[in-house]
């Protein structure tokens, strides 16, 4: 594939290296003449002196020819408007590294939309969704990295026998905007089909927006799960994303950071989420804040070596599990011996979801979920497909798959059987790697 990669910083660079290695033509764009010429003498790609705003520079590096722009330098106004024009200019498809929240903010302006731009990328929140997927189940299904915050995917556990064990699907009746998205069962995970049945012991996935779940999370259980205790040390973005997507489902939060108006804002904004201004590298602290009582416990201090210290400690006076990010790809070897359970690297983290975009044809992006045997699609509906002639209902679309969320116009909603997908739409669909071929050809033309 030929790429550009606008910003040669640590992410750009890291991100041109691993391209080049997979053997892609890759153009990397910045306005740094000394860390161009660095790049031009050290990676086998070509370096180009310029703005990655500047029609003239982008047109230099081949963006109306490309199949993927990649905006990735440090600063978000220029990755919005670089790729804004490499995809005015031609490139098939074009991503924008974002970090200030309020872009992806769609209550005040929808930025990708105006911008026509295929996707927002936030380093931070895809480093906080792998968290979570690790928190609640690194089988579950992870949604919200492609509804664009729209949707939440809520998982529960299936204690006792209530009206809904023993019904199938179809018969449960949900209401309009939930659907059942996956079911696990004695080690195993598989996408849930109307057929299926729901048992004692199984743990599902509820898919829709949060109060539309919560209407029917008691069709599931007679008692409510009891919470797990997860203490997040460090208020930052990433620590604010994972406080946000874990608040209010099966989890009590308690998140800690040394800065007074940073802990204001996050207690005002997290409502359901418990702030306290210390300092969490502090063992006195965590032993005062209780922390060894914790069953999960995250770090994310700014500092890798604070990291690894604040997880030590924690598993010292008694939690459970710790995990950390770890930015010095050196360090990812040693941690899991220094007692660590999981430490996420945010380049690999990100280097999944870019890699996830290089495809052909309808397919924008995929990912694979950690059971091996399912891979969520973001696809284009095109005109004239078989997709678009009839409601969800009669398509006869694979039984191992499932159309989870359409997009249309910048709103997000989970379809039902009576809707229909129109041309100009994107949907994510979970489907098993079985079934993958006959899902691409329903959404394919003749």
């Amino acid at each position: 594939m030929r790429i550009v990669v606008i910003g040669a910083g640590t992410v750009g660079t890291w991100v041109a290296d691993l391209l080049c290695r997979q053997r892609h033509s890759v153009t990397v764009v910045d306005n740094n003449v000394e860390q161009v010429r660095r790049i031009n003498a050290e990676l086998d790609v070509k370096a180009i002196d310029g703005s990655g705003s500047e029609s003239t520079v982008l047109f230099q590096a081949g963006v109306s020819t490309c199949d993927i722009c990649l905006a990735v330098s440090g600063v978000d106004e220029v990755n919005l408007v670089g790729a804004s024009m490499a995809k005015a200019m031609g490139a098939r498809r074009s991503i924008a590294r974002v970090y200030g929240r309020v872009f992806h903010d769609l209550s005040t302006f929808d930025y990708q939309r105006h911008f026509k731009v295929d996707r927002l990328l936030s380093l931070e929140h895809l480093t906080a969704m792998e968290l979570a997927r690790g928190i609640r189940n690194p089988g579950s299904v992870t949604l919200e990295n492609f509804a664009r915050g729209q949707l939440e995917v809520q998982e529960m556990e299936v204690h006792d026998k209530t009206d809904a064990v023993g019904c199938s699907l179809k018969t449960l009746d949900l209401p309009r905007g939930v659907r059942l998205g996956s079911i696990s069962r004695d080690g195993r995970t598989w996408i849930a089909g109307a057929n299926d049945e729901i048992a004692v012991g199984d743990t599902i996935t509820l898919i829709g927006k949060r109060e539309d779940i919560d209407d029917v999370k008691d069709r599931f259980r007679s008692r409510h799960d009891p919470k797990t205790g997860v203490v997040i040390a460090g208020g930052g973005e990433t620590g604010f994303h994972l406080a946000r997507a874990l608040e209010g489902h099966r989890f009590g939060v308690l998140l800690m950071d040394a800065d007074p108006d940073r802990c204001e804002y996050l207690a005002n904004t997290l409502t359901h989420v418990t702030v306290v201004n210390v300092d969490a590298t502090r063992r006195s602290v965590c032993e005062e804040e209780r922390v060894g009582s914790a069953e999960v416990v995250v770090a994310f201090t700014g500092d890798d070596e604070a990291n690894i210290m604040a997880c030590i400690e924690a598993k010292q006076i008694g939690s459970s599990r710790v995990m950390c990010t770890i930015d010095r790809p050196d360090y990812a070897q040693i941690v899991s011996n220094l007692g660590v359970d999981v430490a996420v690297s945010p380049r690999d983290v990100m280097a999944k979801q870019i890699l996830g975009f290089l495809n052909t044809g309808i397919v924008i992006s995929r990912m694979s979920l950690a059971s091996g045997n399912i891979s969520v699609l973001e696809m284009d509906v095109l005109p004239n497909t078989p997709v678009t002639e009839s409601v969800l209902a009669k398509l006869e679309l694979p039984r191992k798959s499932l159309i989870a969320a359409v997009m249309r116009e910048g709103y997000v909603q989970v379809p039902g059987a009576d809707d229909r997908l129109y041309a100009g739409d994107t949907v994510v669909a979970l489907v098993e790697d079985a079934a993958e071929d006959e899902l691409l050809a329903r959404f394919q033309g003749a």
